[in-house]
């Protein structure tokens, strides 16, 4: 399993992520965003309150998180 150092925001509802092994890899979320789960996120604010717990990165308040894995598989 990979380990999360950073998670960014970016616009356009793309994250920038900072693995353990030093890869910085971009994540387009807009195709989750069509998911009932993600749905709240298409706030752009809600989707900015995104925290990073190492192995998996949350949305706490809407209970809502996605694994490092996921992230790794789909970031370029």
């Amino acid at each position: 399993m990979k380990n999360i150092i950073t998670i960014k925001p970016l616009n356009d509802f793309k994250l920038e992520v900072l693995f353990e092994n030093d890869c910085i890899k971009t994540v387009d979320f807009k195709k989750y965003l069509e998911l009932p789960v993600f749905k709240v996120l298409k706030d752009f604010n809600n989707f900015c309150e995104v925290k990073n717990k190492k192995y998996f990165i949350e949305w706490e308040k809407h209970e809502i998180d996605m694994c490092a894995d996921t992230l790794w598989h789909d970031g370029v």
